[in-house]
């Protein structure tokens, strides 16, 4: 397997996916999803250009974040638990996986201990898969109200989670649904709250997320291959 060659075809199918739909490749960027790899798999990926690279487990962030280049943005994509989030909040670039108001003011405490603002997406279970975490797609607009008004959080968009499908068009709908409550609650210019990013798509279907669009996409298998349970 190797790295380089695997990013080289996943950066072309985003330049052709964004032609497609008529986008720039620079309203686009690639996570190199690194959980479970090892710390020479993400110097890779880093030697190749990678510089955003998502976590879901917070000990393995912080022993990565420890080690590698001090560049880098690192992403908690995973659901973060709120006695976690002490670990991690002066270090993540974006915190994917806000659920619930009680995550939110979590942060917001442990944020103004440490004097940062952290930047924040908020996850919706689309699909409504029960598997899932993520707020309801209906209950979206309440929770970004709430978490607008703690001051050291700043919304930046939404995340969700796709189900995992074999016909990566089967998608496009929650991909469009997600995109559809982004601009809503742009439209309500709501104070704190800056709806830049989507983040949709995976390694499945992640040319389809662009095509409804992503502005942030998640691919681990499509860069290092199968996930490896042995970690650091």
């Amino acid at each position: 397997m190797d790295i380089k060659e695997n990013l080289d075809i996943v950066r072309k199918n985003i330049e052709t996916a964004c032609a497609v739909c008529g986008r720039g490749t620079d309203e686009v960027k690639l996570i190199a999803v690194s959980k479970t790899k090892p710390v020479s798999a993400l110097e890779e990926a880093y030697a190749d250009g990678c510089r955003d690279f998502g976590e879901n487990k917070v000990q393995e962030l912080v022993h990565k974040y420890e080690v590698m280049p001090k560049d880098i943005r690192w992403h908690m994509i995973g659901h973060l638990q709120r006695n976690k989030v002490k670990y991690i909040v002066d270090k993540v670039y974006l915190i994917h996986s806000v659920d619930s108001l009680r995550l939110a003011q979590e942060i917001e405490k442990e944020a103004e201990k440490r004097d940062v603002c952290v930047n924040i997406l908020v996850e919706v279970n689309v699909a409504g898969e029960e598997s899932k975490f993520g707020t309801a797609s209906e209950e979206t607009l309440s929770l970004v109200e709430k978490i607008a008004k703690l001051p050291h959080i700043r919304v930046k968009g939404l995340m969700t989670i796709a189900p995992y499908v074999v016909d990566a068009e089967e998608n496009r709908r929650y991909f469009a649904k997600l995109k559809q409550i982004y601009v809503d609650i742009i439209h309500k210019n709501i104070d704190n709250v800056f709806m830049e990013e989507l983040s949709m798509g995976m390694t499945g279907d992640y040319e389809v997320a662009i095509t409804e669009g992503a502005t942030y996409i998640r691919v681990g298998t499509g860069i290092f291959g199968e996930r490896e349970y042995a970690v650091i």
